[in-house]
């Protein structure tokens, strides 16, 4: 019996020292992001907010409704122009800051529709997906009433979006979109959103002009 607590005593403290620390990648900013694993794919657990492409150059915050409505090139805000959203529900970006393929840190990469159909895949299915993916309780999701579990940790929170006339939607804390780096037409790109409502994993194609959240998943 002696022996047996002598080797508890010796095993333990080596598996303690042997576990492997939080993983998290950062951005041009600086900013660090812990990182989730589900099923093959890696993806980051918080969305993006970088002001500064990969490269380092400098993303346009634009704030303005009018000026906003009218670009054709990369832009970002905060949600309702304050940047006390920041820390919590990262950036909005229009389609054509994704499509420079440089928003994500160095060895990612901007999900494509299919990498979000595998994620739906591998979590079960288009009408259980958003539940298992939300943030649970209603600190963020406004009246939600759906029983959301975060299954996975991707802690899906609603960061609301920019329409491409440059206003806000009221019901911001209601819902997420997030890009696809896959377009649909010339003026369109794919997006993935949930609803405070559903439990729905919603997908769908919206103007690139409006600006949605991004997740980044590693290449």
């Amino acid at each position: 019996m002696d022996k047996m607590k002598l080797i508890v005593v010796i095993i333990l403290p080596f598996i303690f020292l042997s576990q492997s620390p939080a993983q998290t990648v950062s951005d041009a900013d600086g900013n660090k992001y812990p990182v989730i694993t589900i099923g093959k794919q890696i993806w980051m657990a918080e969305n993006l907010k970088t002001t500064k492409f990969n490269d380092g150059k400098q993303i346009p915050l634009v704030k303005e409704f009018n000026d906003w409505k009218k670009l054709e090139t990369p832009a970002y805000c905060w949600l309702l122009n304050d940047i006390k959203n920041k820390e919590e529900f990262g950036a909005l970006y229009n389609f054509y800051a994704v499509n420079t393929r440089k928003l994500c840190p160095v060895g990612w990469h901007v999900p494509s529709k299919g990498d979000w159909s595998n994620l739906e895949l591998f979590i079960g299915n288009q009408n259980t997906a958003g539940a298992k993916l939300k943030e649970p309780g209603s600190d963020h999701w406004q009246n939600s009433i759906i029983v959301s579990t975060d299954e996975f940790g991707f802690t899906a929170l609603p960061a609301g979006s920019r329409m491409l006339e440059g206003d806000f939607p009221t019901e911001a804390g209601s819902f997420a979109v997030w890009w696809s780096s896959t377009e649909f037409s010339k003026i369109a790109g794919w997006n993935r959103g949930l609803f405070y409502s559903s439990s729905y994993f919603y997908g769908g194609n919206d103007n690139k002009k409006n600006g949605f959240s991004v997740r980044c998943i590693k290449d």
